[in-house]
């Protein structure tokens, strides 16, 4: 499991389960529970690059959001994936 702590968003941490590139299993600590666990269920099942391109820049406060702290974390995961 992969934690991200994130950075400008009411969540405080996101919690990851990967499968290659395929998201399994997503859980956001913090934040709007109905938001939060409505993006955790709809990435499920979808390759990261996916998620990312659907989710990166979306904004709420502090040129951020929940959803673009999730495209974030991905793309650390993916770096480190292919360090």
């Amino acid at each position: 499991m992969f934690r991200y702590t994130t950075h400008g968003t009411c969540s405080r941490q996101i919690l990851i389960d990967m499968d290659g590139d395929v998201v399994r299993h997503v859980e956001f600590i913090g934040g709007c529970a109905g938001n939060t666990q409505g993006v955790a269920r709809l990435v499920e099942g979808m390759k990261a690059s996916d998620v990312i391109a659907r989710c990166k820049g979306i904004q709420c406060r502090a040129g951020t959001s929940c959803p673009d702290q999730l495209a974030r974390a991905l793309e650390e995961i993916q770096a480190r994936q292919n360090a």
